[in-house]
């Protein structure tokens, strides 16, 4: 495959769909051929499945839940990721396959090595070449999402979004080859411009 496959990480309310439109912006002015892509969703079927995984109304399971996730990725690795790659073009996902071992393994506390499983088969082994994991505290994220109406997920508990930054944490230092880490508690266009100059060397 010819293209890049960029991919964006954290915890809800780390601030990365922001940062994943001002890349977008920037890279569309300089002229590269992108394609931006959203987890869950991304395809017709994903956006389905989104609204089923996000909605507060549903009592979801672990093991649904880590499944429902993997069937969206799938249908978007099938349908956009890799014609995208084999066409050159630079792939930006706001989430991927990590977010399933955080939120699914080490919060919800389902056998990582069962969810990865699961995940290859859903990837056919892809990963992105590089992930851009934004971190800030759990404090700091209640803060940012306070008087914003949450989905299913960003409405867990402290411990919950304490368990998903340990298990974040955890990935940086598991795959220090792909992950970088950005510090996300500061402003705006601050961490934009930490995102530039790491993919300077990668584009």
């Amino acid at each position: 495959m010819k293209g890049k496959f960029i991919s964006f990480e954290g915890i809800d309310g780390c601030g990365k769909t922001t940062q994943v439109k001002l890349l977008e912006e920037h890279l569309n002015k300089k002229g590269y051929d992108l394609l931006v892509l959203r987890e869950p969703g991304g395809t017709r079927v994903g956006e389905k499945i989104r609204e089923i995984l996000l909605d507060r109304e549903n009592l979801i399971f672990p093991v649904t839940e880590m499944l429902l996730y993997a069937s969206s990725r799938a249908q978007l690795v099938e349908e956009k990721i890799i014609p995208a790659l084999s066409k050159g073009q630079i792939v930006i996902v706001d989430r991927f396959v990590d977010s399933s071992y955080v939120y699914q393994g080490y919060a919800r506390g389902l056998e990582l090595n069962k969810v990865r499983i699961v995940n290859e088969i859903a990837t056919k082994g892809i990963f992105p070449d590089i992930t851009l994991y934004i971190d800030i505290t759990p404090e700091e994220a209640i803060k940012r999402r306070r008087g914003k109406k949450a989905d299913r997920l960003e409405g867990e508990d402290y411990e919950f979004h304490k368990k998903v930054r340990e298990g974040y944490l955890e990935l940086v230092k598991e795959f220090p080859d792909r992950f970088i880490l950005i510090d996300g508690m500061k402003e705006v266009q601050e961490v934009h411009k930490m995102i530039l100059h790491v993919l300077e060397k990668y584009l």
